[in-house]
C-alpha cells in the first residue's frame, strides 16, 4: 500500500477546518494506506507557549483524533518529539536548503509581519516539516492550499539531496481534497476557520454541544440579494455554507444551491447536517475521557512503530552525507 503521512499542531481543540479539511480524509486513508499521523509538538515551539499547557494540549490532540476516528490499529498515530530523528534529520535538511528558499515562504512572511523579533525555528520550520514528510518514506501527503509551498520544498530538498548523494529518499506527492480542504470563518469568510484567531461565532469546534453549532450556523455571514446560488467570489459567506453541507453530504457545492431557495433553511440543514456528522466524535470522546492511560498507551506504541521507520531513513540519510556511522 502507498504511505500516507501528515501531522498536525497540538491546538487541544480541533476545530470542524481541521476535521472537514484533513482529519476525516485521514479516517478514509488509514484504510487503504500505510498511514503515518503526528502530532507536531516541535512545531508549536516556534511561538511562546506554556510548557503544562502544551503537554496538556498534545495529549487532549491525540484523545480527540481518535475520538473522530483515527484507530491505533490501522494507523500509527505518535508525538513528533517522541522520535528523536525529526530533528536530527533536520540539520541535514537544513545543510541542503538556501536561505532564499526559506524566505520566500509565504507562512513566515506573515507570521512575522511587524514582529520586532522572531525565533529561528520560525523561520527553519518549513525544513523540519520536510524532515517529517521524508523520514517515513512518505508516498502521498494530504495538504490544504496553505501548506502546497512547504510540500513544494520538501520535495524540492528530497531531489537535491538525491542528486547530490545519490537516491536516497522517496520524493512525496501532494493529495488535496476537491472540496472541504479550505473552511472559512462563519463570521469572517474571507479567512480560513482557526483557533488562532479569536472569533467564538465563527469557529465551530469539534465537540461543540449540538444547540452552540445551531446557533453559530444561524448567526452566519451571508449577504442581502437573498439569491441561493454558489459563487464563492461574490457570495463567500453563502459558499461557505453550501460548502460545508455538500462536504457534510458528500455532493456537490452547485448541487446543494439548486435545492434552496431561502438562507434559513439552508442554515437550518447545514446546522443539522453538522450535529448528525459530529455526533459519534463527541459520544466517543466522552468514552475516551474515562481512561487518559489508554491515550497514553497509543502515542507510546505509535512511537516505537514510528521510530523503527524513521530510524532507518535517518541512517541511511546520515551515510548518504557522509555521516561516520557510530561503532
Amino acid at each position: 500500500m502507498p504511505r500516507v503521512f501528515s501531522g498536525i499542531q497540538p491546538s487541544g481543540e480541533l476545530h470542524l477546518g481541521n476535521y472537514l479539511g484533513a482529519i476525516r480524509s485521514w479516517v478514509r486513508s488509514q484504510h487503504e494506506a500505510d498511514a503515518f499521523y503526528c502530532i507536531v509538538d516541535l512545531h508549536a515551539l516556534t511561538v511562546e507557549t506554556d510548557p503544562a499547557e502544551l503537554r496538556a494540549r498534545t495529549r487532549q490532540t491525540a484523545l480527540e483524533l481518535v475520538a473522530a476516528g483515527l484507530d491505533p490499529d490501522a494507523c500509527t498515530l505518535f508525538v513528533q518529539s517522541h522520535v528523536p530523528e525529526h530533528p536530527r534529520l533536520t540539520w541535514l535538511l537544513e545543510c541542503t536548503a538556501s536561505m532564499g528558499e526559506l524566505r520566500r515562504m509565504t507562512q513566515f512572511k506573515d507570521k512575522s509581519a511587524g514582529a520586532e523579533s522572531v525565533r529561528v525555528g520560525l523561520f527553519t520550520y518549513p525544513v523540519l516539516m520536510a524532515a517529517d514528510i521524508l523520514l517515513y518514506d512518505t508516498d502521498r501527503v494530504p495538504v490544504g492550499d496553505d501548506q502546497r509551498q512547504h510540500l513544494e520544498l520538501a520535495r524540492e530538498l528530497a531531489s537535491r539531496f538525491n542528486a547530490r548523494y545519490g537516491t536516497t529518499f522517496v520524493v512525496p506527492e501532494a493529495a488535496v481534497p476537491p472540496v472541504g480542504a479550505r473552511v472559512m470563518d462563519l463570521q469572517h469568510p474571507e479567512r480560513k476557520m482557526s483557533k488562532s484567531v479569536s472569533s467564538p461565532l465563527g469557529t465551530v469546534l469539534l465537540f461543540d454541544e449540538p444547540a452552540d453549532i445551531e446557533r453559530k450556523v444561524k448567526k452566519a455571514v451571508t449577504d442581502t440579494d437573498g439569491e441561493v446560488r454558489y459563487d464563492p467570489e461574490a457570495k463567500p459567506g453563502l459558499a461557505n455554507l453550501l460548502e460545508l453541507l455538500a462536504v457534510a453530504t458528500d455532493r456537490a457545492p452547485a448541487a446543494v444551491a439548486a435545492e434552496y431557495h431561502r438562507y434559513g433553511d439552508l442554515k437550518r440543514d447545514v446546522a443539522t447536517a453538522l450535529c448528525d456528522l459530529l455526533a459519534p466524535a463527541r459520544a466517543r470522546r466522552n468514552e475516551l475521557a474515562g481512561d487518559p492511560g489508554a491515550i497514553d498507551a497509543v502515542l507510546a506504541d505509535g512511537a516505537a512503530k514510528a521510530q523503527a521507520i524513521a530510524a532507518d531513513v535517518y541512517h541511511r540519510a546520515a551515510s548518504a552525507i557522509g555521516l561516520l556511522a557510530p561503532a
